[in-house]
């Protein structure tokens, strides 16, 4: 017996007979200069859908950075933003599988501008103690003026200068970092109209060149527990202009860290990692922060950020204590998968951002093995 046509195989003919009317009524536009067959002329650009080729997203590092898209990186000061952005050209400049274990596609050229470390002996190190090809990082030094005099780069009037420059760069340049993104603004940051206009060159230079933009930024002040998204610092026009928003937070009693997806558009928009930071030496006496990346997290931004934020009071101390008795029982066995130690704990009574604390306190070590994070007490 032949199958009955699906709902939606009925709205499927229904529309292919509504556009067989539309076409033999001479009622369907063609936007290719001619207009039911007669020439025009306009001076705004339309593009018929029918010549228009669809595509689909081309990750840099999936659901967290896209070629030919903005991207912002948001926390509050402390988290190591710019070090995370360094880790992320370090992995990058090498072909290495991303730290969450995505696969990279090959090795990009990264350029940097920032408006706040010196190249010398802040960020190269960083780059290089995180194992960075040297051959593979740009930074942006000093701009040229009409009368050949240099001047600091300003994001604000220069991007087409920049644009220029990665054009003539050898091989494909996959990774532009701007520190702080807020330099790009010349007007006012808190005014969402100042602020498209000011981020669209950036934008158009990220479609054109294909390269994945980080955006580095701070959040608002005394603006935890509020929505991760509202809490990047000027207008809420930086959030809405990228496709994808990271957002990173530290707790401060254990230094524990983690990166989170507040927003995407074009991709997952939950989930994270932990992270910490940690120091070593790029060279003899050179001394250099380092990102060392941890697990994969569940959950919103918000939940996310609410575990390593939380203010410390009398309950959540006690309640503290009794998760971390009760984790190191769980684990004094061995190691055991962080999806099953999460059960466990829900059925005790504990939530997820009480026992992440009491893991970060106990020192608790996640290891991927077989393809699973695991557990296991130090």
């Amino acid at each position: 017996m032949q199958a009955e046509p699906s709902r939606d195989d009925d709205e499927d003919m229904a529309c292919e007979a509504a556009m067989a009317s539309i076409r033999a009524n001479g009622h369907h536009f063609k936007f290719n200069g001619h207009r039911n067959g007669q020439p025009f002329q306009s001076n705004l650009e339309l593009r018929g859908a029918e010549g228009i080729t669809m595509e689909s997203i081309e990750w840099l590092w999936k659901d967290h950075l896209a070629h030919g898209k903005l991207s912002i990186l948001a926390g509050d000061a402390g988290t190591g933003k710019t070090t995370l952005a360094l880790s992320i050209a370090a992995y990058l400049s090498c072909g290495r599988q991303w730290p969450d274990g995505a696969p990279m596609t090959e090795p990009g050229t990264i350029v940097m501008w920032s408006g706040e470390d010196d190249i010398a002996d802040t960020l190269l190190p960083r780059y290089v103690a995180m194992y960075g090809d040297r051959s593979r990082m740009c930074f942006v030094g000093a701009a040229r003026d009409a009368d050949g005099h240099h001047r600091p780069f300003d994001p604000a009037s220069d991007l087409p200068l920049l644009a220029e420059a990665i054009s003539q760069i050898p091989g494909r340049v996959s990774l532009l970092i701007i520190d702080p993104v807020v330099s790009a603004v010349a007007g006012d940051m808190h005014k969402s109209n100042d602020v498209r206009r000011a981020l669209q060159p950036l934008v158009d230079l990220a479609s054109s060149t294909g390269v994945a933009v980080i955006g580095v930024t701070h959040f608002t002040k005394n603006s935890r527990g509020s929505s991760p998204l509202h809490r990047v610092n000027g207008s809420q026009a930086f959030g809405a202009v990228a496709r994808v928003v990271l957002v990173a937070g530290k707790e401060e009693d254990t230094g524990r860290r983690i990166l989170a997806r507040a927003k995407s558009n074009i991709g997952t928009d939950t989930g994270g990692m932990a992270y910490s930071i940690e120091q070593t030496e790029a060279a003899p006496g050179i001394p250099a922060s380092f990102i060392r990346w941890g697990e994969q997290l569940e959950g919103s931004a918000r939940e996310l950020l609410g575990v390593i934020e939380t203010e410390d009071d009398p309950e959540e101390r006690g309640a503290l204590t009794e998760a971390k008795t009760f984790l190191a029982d769980l684990l004094a066995d061995g190691p055991m998968a962080q999806r099953e130690v999460m059960k466990n704990a829900r059925g005790a009574g504990h939530s997820q951002r009480t026992i992440e604390r009491a893991k970060a306190h106990l020192g608790v070590q996640a290891k991927r093995l077989d393809g699973v994070w695991k557990w296991g007490l130090p």
